[in-house]
């Protein structure tokens, strides 16, 4: 029987997809698990696998293509088995629009000076790099694209980017420093992740009262239950690799829960109070620093929620999440973890329009009273919470970092 391949939907907001490459054409035996085709989203990039065995019977759309979600973009079944019912625009495809580029206008927030209105002139490009020219203030019009019908591509715009980057670097670094360029230095273009990164940062700082609250709590109960668990995963008792980072993050949950002034976003004249915790886990990637958001965290077991965390940082890293779980909105308090490469202590960003943000610093020995007058040095958190002075009292703050450091120390699961 033959079975259709759909543009799959990444995520609520997203309406239509841009056909990357085709990895099988028609004719070709696929198995199960086999790369049928990459296509593109106007925040990420994704590789569909074949969910059967079988031929490769039909490839309904072209590279550059863009094409609504859910669409039957392809066919598998057995050699010479009928396909056409199948074909978009029949009654069992979903249909689709004879142009299958669309044209759009160019943001009023992208054009450049001197270029004629947005109503003079529509440019074709993908929805990947549309998004991305808008993020950087740049103009597309200026592109020449690489893709089918000369569609603009993200790799079109990172590249004139980097051109203009370097344009308009050489110059004042030549004057400033009174050197030729390479002899002692090198000037580089800012990678456009970096860019969108930098922006996101920024704007985190300039609209928002931000402060940092210090605290550090006794590990040793993180320490014990950590061995506990890597003996049970060594031993085969469990399969899930349970982290301090998750400790923690599962004691946050728990404290969001009790305190829920900090679970909630700040809106200006308004605060939005959730009734589910949305926690997101800053990971660093290749592509640079991103937010992928764990659901309905409150719902799940210490086990559930480290095999989530574990998922959306695999996805996040693999450039396979979903768009919608890498959005600010999407959660609704964040934990950025730095512990594993030493840091005692450091001062996150907000991820706007979120209330506040734990850090997590690493486990080192500081003296402590054990009573009775005598000391001894224990191993001790640091935890940084970041928090908007608009949404948050100093009080309210620190109530609710005192909370997350006597749970960890009184840890039990």
């Amino acid at each position: 029987m033959a079975i259709p391949v759909i543009m799959p939907r990444q995520g609520q907001s997203v309406e239509t997809c841009m056909m990357g490459h085709w990895y099988k054409k028609p004719g070709d035996k696929v198995v199960k698990g086999d790369i049928l085709f990459s296509y593109e989203t106007d925040k990420a990039s994704f590789e569909e696998e074949a969910k059967v065995d079988g031929i490769l019977l039909a490839a309904f759309f072209n590279e550059g293509d863009e094409i609504p979600v859910l669409t039957n973009v392809a066919v598998i079944g057995r050699e010479g088995e009928s396909f056409d019912e199948f074909r978009p625009g029949s009654e069992s495809g979903k249909e689709v629009g004879k142009e299958r580029v669309k044209e759009v206008p160019v943001p009023e927030q992208a054009k450049a000076p001197g270029t004629h209105s947005s109503q003079d002139k529509r440019v074709k490009i993908s929805p990947l790099a549309r998004n991305m020219a808008a993020s950087l203030g740049f103009d597309p019009r200026s592109v020449k694209g690489s893709g089918p019908h000369g569609r603009i591509l993200a790799r079109d715009i990172e590249k004139a980017a980097k051109a203009e980057t370097d344009k308009q670097s050489e110059k004042p670094a030549a004057q400033s420093s009174g050197l030729e360029s390479g002899s002692d230095f090198e000037v580089k273009p800012i990678p456009t992740i970096r860019k969108l990164i930098a922006k996101a940062m920024h704007q985190s700082l300039q609209h928002s009262a931000q402060l940092t609250h210090h605290m550090s709590a006794d590990a040793r109960k993180l320490l014990t239950l950590r061995k506990q668990f890597k003996a049970d995963l060594e031993a085969g008792r469990t399969s899930q690799n349970i982290t301090i980072n998750d400790l923690v993050c599962y004691v946050v949950v728990r404290v969001l829960r009790k305190i829920p002034r900090a679970n909630t976003h700040y809106l200006g004249d308004e605060i939005k109070w959730f009734n589910k915790v949305h926690l997101g886990l800053a990971v660093d990637t290749d592509r640079g620093l991103m937010v992928p958001t764990v659901r309905n965290a409150d719902d799940l077991s210490l086990e559930g929620l480290s095999s989530q965390l574990a998922a959306v940082a695999r996805a996040a890293r693999s450039g396979n999440i979903n768009p919608d779980l890498l959005k600010p909105e999407a959660a609704t308090f964040t934990v950025s973890n730095l512990g594993n490469y030493g840091v005692e202590m450091f001062t996150p960003i907000v991820n706007l329009p979120q209330t506040a943000i734990l850090g997590v610093c690493n486990i080192i020995p500081r003296p402590k009273d054990l009573g009775d007058g005598v000391y001894g040095f224990v191993p001790t958190i640091g935890l940084s919470l970041s928090y908007d002075h608009q949404a948050l009292d100093g009080g309210e703050a620190t109530l609710f970092l005192a909370e997350i450091k006597k749970q960890i120390e009184e840890l039990s699961v």
